[in-house]
């Protein structure tokens, strides 16, 4: 076996014992000696040669790319999870027929959907499953991304939350929690507009919490200026510090009437 390999892989192994005990530092250090060892391997993406062992590199790269996503997530950086993603999506796209499909491609393009999902960038969710093939989407990993999606946008808060505990891969849990904050912090601002007050009981199923502790803890780390009174919980703080402006609704109307009266002049 080429030297370059046998050395490759041996850190490779270091890298992954070192991240199985959660340790960071050394784990992110071995991490940017793998990616710097690759950069020697002409086999892989852009130039793709045809060397002797490039199966071996590809697959090789492939699998360190894919334990960089990985520990990414343990480290809850969302930028290094894009950064490692994009170095290793060419090996899922460009690489497809140079070497055996991976068994973690779809947990990981299912993950990284779900990232897109906690990042509210919906656009690029629906870009990247449009990439994907009929089969891809049959898979577990993808169709939980997808209902997610769907649930989020129907607003039914409580399907998504109740997701968490059928999570199809144990790396998508940060982003479930992720996720969660952000539906609750919807609802939490929707409430304190439409709300002068609430029960406590109101407003823990309101924010899908299954007890009060939940509640009075998620109340005294995210809206310190909510009050809890006589059982309840006030809003009326929040809501004197966001005044409502009122629409000119006469005003848009008069505009309106002018558009469509130029408009009937033109045609």
């Amino acid at each position: 076996m080429d030297p370059k390999i046998t050395e490759l892989t041996q850190t490779f192994e270091r890298f992954k014992a070192a991240s199985v005990r959660n340790d960071f530092d050394t784990s992110s250090r071995l991490l940017s000696q793998l990616k710097v060892s690759l950069t020697e391997f002409r086999s892989l993406p852009p130039l793709f040669e045809a060397t002797p062992n490039a199966v071996k590199e590809l697959t090789l790269a492939r699998e360190i790319y894919e334990h960089a996503v990985v520990l990414s997530v343990k480290m809850e950086d969302q930028e290094a999870f894009e950064r490692d993603f994009c170095q290793l999506k060419p090996y899922y796209t460009d690489a497809r027929d140079r070497i055996p499909q991976s068994s973690q491609e779809y947990p990981i393009l299912g993950l990284n959907l779900l990232r897109l999902l906690v990042q509210n960038r919906i656009a690029e969710f629906h870009t990247e499953l449009e990439l994907l093939s009929s089969t891809a989407l049959e898979n577990p990993c993808i169709k939980h991304a997808v209902e997610l999606e769907q649930s989020l946008m129907e607003g039914a808060y409580n399907r998504v939350l109740s997701a968490r505990q059928s999570v199809p891969h144990e790396t998508y849990v940060h982003f479930m929690d992720l996720l969660a904050k952000t539906v609750r912090d919807e609802i939490a601002g929707c409430s304190e507009k439409a709300y002068e007050s609430l029960s406590l009981s109101d407003a823990r199923q309101l924010l899908l919490f299954t007890s009060d502790n939940e509640l009075l803890e998620y109340i005294k780390e995210e809206h310190p200026d909510w009050e809890i009174k006589g059982g309840s919980v006030v809003f009326q703080k929040a809501k004197d510090s966001a005044p409502c402006k009122e629409i000119p609704s006469l005003l848009l109307i008069n505009q309106t009437l002018s558009y469509a009266r130029e408009l009937e002049r033109i045609v």
